[in-house]
Order: structure tokens, then sequence, then C-alpha cells
């Protein structure tokens, strides 16, 4: 006599009981929120069981190389035919739905899976799909905090693509809904978890440097558009498209190709602009290095203004305060393929950081420490000090991976780091560099009461207003 034992009570290497599973819901499936949601598929502990956007399915989608996204998807598969029939960078709603039935269904004895669902409307996804646990939003970034406040408010945790929001006034708002919520939130800057930045705050915590009274940090962005006039011709909106519901809480505009997909990011109604974009993965480091909090003054200038689009190219100067022992420092950024001067301590021919376009400067009292845009790869400059600098022990606590920080979190875990609660403030920052650089003013920051200081004209940057129907 013998008896059948499920599975689920046997376990064994590489299975995951049902029980033991995050249900998901990926909503924004565009390029960036496919690539994230591939990631997330890979985990053991991960089941996505829904995927919304406004795009029923169109191969118009901006990708890092020629196939990347198809390539990835026959990895993700083991399948060196999928996607045979592409046009271009398929992604959307249907295509998402397609990847996820097809990943779970490799792994039946049917070969079949059809239990991922797919919504136009991300409301109607929270309405219904009552057994998700946690969301991941991957829409452009004036949808992030509509879309992240509804799923938390449904006490779903919430992974949020970068820049966590799109004003100043949803960054002090979301960060208070995750704390009254009590979800687990991170936003998508894996440079939170890096080696590298734990190296810099143990570096610079231990006198490397001396006290750090300058830091210059600059991007060779922007890849998208800029400097743009409002388009006064329209298209036809694409039949796959849901225009009125991309456009979400921004004002009603005709459509027009030149807002989307991607090249949103260079319009001040749907993106945040450069410093938006990236600033939000390099200031996670300076933040940590400097134990940095709140500017007193903000000051910016640029190529020339346009009235709904960023400028070509920006510096943007933060000041801040001393605090925890630490001097008052000045933070630059720069954009538009504009950068620091070359500090005289690198050696000829040695380039300013892997990527010369992009990199990030510390300049201490006693010397300087050089890294790529984010904290990758820091080195005291010139190689001789380096070679001579005898590193401190390692005493922060290293990352378990960025993504497992927050499926942890939503585990019961603690914190992930780049959680809202510190990604919330940080994210004010950045924006008021923004608020600055269309102001064209040297503004002071009153972060108690939101309000800028010594130029009123840049208080209509601080919030923007929704269209009637949307609310936080």
């Amino acid at each position: 006599m013998f008896t059948i034992v499920p599975r689920q009570v046997l376990g064994g290497p590489g299975y995951t009981p049902p029980s033991d599973k995050l249900n998901i819901a990926c909503i924004g499936v565009g390029s960036q929120g496919t690539r994230v949601m591939m990631e997330f598929m890979k985990q053991a502990d991960i089941q996505v069981v829904s995927v919304g956007d406004v795009n029923k399915g169109s191969s118009d989608f901006q990708e890092w190389g020629d196939n990347e996204i198809r390539d990835k998807e026959r990895e993700l598969l083991g399948d060196s035919r999928w996607g045979s029939d592409w046009k271009g960078c398929t992604c959307g709603r249907e295509p998402a739905k397609r990847l996820v039935e097809a990943y779970y269904g490799k792994r039946t004895t049917s070969g079949r899976y059809n239990g991922c669902a797919a919504y136009n409307d991300y409301r109607e996804l929270l309405e219904k799909e009552k057994d998700v646990d946690a969301v991941i939003v991957g829409t452009p970034d004036h949808l992030h905090a509509v879309v992240s406040i509804a799923a938390m408010r449904k006490k779903k945790h919430v992974f949020c693509q970068k820049p966590l929001t799109h004003s100043i006034t949803e960054a002090r708002k979301i960060a208070e809904v995750a704390r009254e919520m009590g979800v687990a939130t991170q936003v998508a800057t894996g440079n939170s978890a890096s080696e590298e930045t734990r190296l810099l705050c143990e570096w610079i915590w231990d006198g490397a440097i001396g006290p750090v009274r300058e830091v210059h940090n600059w991007s060779g962005r922007p890849y998208w558009p800029q400097g743009l006039n409002t388009p006064e011709n329209t298209d036809p909106v694409p039949e796959w498209l849901d225009w009125d519901l991309w456009l979400g809480p921004a004002p009603f505009r005709p459509y027009n190709h030149v807002y989307q997909p991607f090249v949103w990011r260079g319009w001040y109604d749907f993106g945040t602009g450069c410093l938006g974009d990236m600033g939000c993965y390099s200031f996670d480091t300076i933040f940590r290095v400097l134990k940095l909090s709140t500017p007193t003054v903000v000051e910016a200038s640029s190529t020339p203004l346009f009235k709904e689009s960023f400028p070509l190219a920006s510096i943007i100067h933060f000041y801040f305060p001393a605090r925890d022992s630490m001097p008052p420092v000045r933070l630059t950024w720069y954009d538009g393929g504009l950068k620091p001067p070359r500090p005289e301590e690198l050696e000829e021919g040695k380039s300013m950081s892997d990527e010369d376009n992009e990199g990030l400067l510390f300049i201490g009292d006693k010397g300087k420490i050089l890294s790529d845009f984010s904290g990758g790869n820091p080195r005291l400059i010139p190689e001789t000090k380096m070679q001579a600098y005898k590193q401190p022990p390692k005493t922060l606590p290293r990352s378990i991976g960025h993504d497992r920080e927050w499926i942890e979190a939503c585990k019961g875990g603690k914190p992930g780091a780049a959680n809202f609660g510190f990604s919330g403030p940080l994210t004010e920052v950045l924006l008021l560099g923004n608020v600055a650089l269309r102001s064209g003013k040297r503004i002071g920051w009153d972060p108690a009461n939101m309000k800028t200081l010594g130029a009123p004209d840049a208080q209509q940057y601080v919030d923007f207003a929704y269209r009637q129907g949307w609310t936080l």
C-alpha cells in the first residue's frame, strides 16, 4: 500500500508552495515595464497574475538596442523563435499577457497556462483583482502617484519606477499614504542596494578625502527630444491606444506622436526631464553618503526655456546646510552634455568616468573621489592616493538585492532601502531643481509649508493642477 503525497507537501529544491508566493499585478507594461516584469518573474516566490496598460499592443516602443526586448523574452522562455513575427519593439497589455502565460505554461505538465488577466484601466484591475498582494508601477511619470496611491489605499504593496512622482506635492502625499497604510514600498533605484554606495559611505565617513564641500554630478541625457515648441497639428489616435486614459490627470491635449512612447520624458505635463529621469539614481547615492535632507537654496541656468518642454541643457545648484558634523555642501547637476572642469588630479589620458559623459565627483578638503554616475567604480584620485588608502572595515549591512529587499518587506521583513519614506523627500529635492529651472530664479525652500521663498512665481511649479475627475 502506498500514498500519493501532493507536491506542495513534499516541496523540494526549486519549488515554492503557492502559499509562499506573492501575487503581483504589473501596471504599465511598455518596454521598461516589461523588463522589470521579467526580472520579477524569475523570482520563485513571485506570481504575475494580471497586467494593465492603456496600450493594447504595438511595435513602436523604445529599447536599448536592436531586438533587446525580444531577445530578453527569448532568453526568459528558452525559445529562440519567440517574437519572430515582430516588426519592432512589441509591448503592451496583450503582449505582456502572452509572455506571462507562455512563461508559466512551460512550468505546467500540459504546457498551457491562462491565469493572467489583462486590463486597460488600472482602476478596474485594482477593483477586480482581489487576490493581488502587490503592484509594480511602470507607467509614465505623471501617472506614478495616482496609480501607486490607489494601490496602497487597497492595501497593496508597491514597487514604483523612478522618479517616484511628477510633482513635489505628489512626493509628499505618496510618502504620507505609504506610512498611513503600512505597506511595503520601493522605488526602482537599484544602486540603493549596491556595494559601491556602501563603500562610498564608509570611505567618506572615514575621512578619506576630509569634509566634503562640493559634489558634481553630470549626465549625458537627454536621449529624447527636448527644447520643443508645442505642435500645432494633430495625429489620429492609434486604434490600440486609450489616449484619454494615457493622459490621466494631465490637462487634455490632442494626440500627437511627439508625446509617446518614451519621448514624453521631455514634456512638462508628462515627464520630469533629465534630472527627474536620472538624478533619482545618483542623488540616492549622494544623499546616503552625505546624509542630506533639504536644501536651503536652489538655482538653475539653462539653454533657452520653452513653454511646455524642458530645455536642451541645464546646470542646477543645490545648497545644503551643515548636518551631523558635516559642513555645508553645494551639489551641482549638469545635463545635455555639460560637465564640470576636469580635475587637475586626474592623470593624463584617464577618463573622468567609464562613460565620460556621465559621472560623479566628490570634492573634500583633503582630496577627491571620482565614480561612475551613481557611485559605481569609486576611486580616489590620483591613483597613487587610491593605492595608499587603507580602506576602513565594512561596517554597513550589505543588501540581499534591490528587488529581494522589497519582496521580503512584502512578506513582513524590514523596509527596503529605497522605500517611499526615504525616496519621497529625495524626490521632492529633485523636483525642486526643476522648479528652479522653470522659474529661472534663485529660490529658497520652506519644506514645512511647501513654499518657495524669494521667487513667488516659482510656486506654481510645486504642484500640477489635475484634470477634472482625477485626484490623489
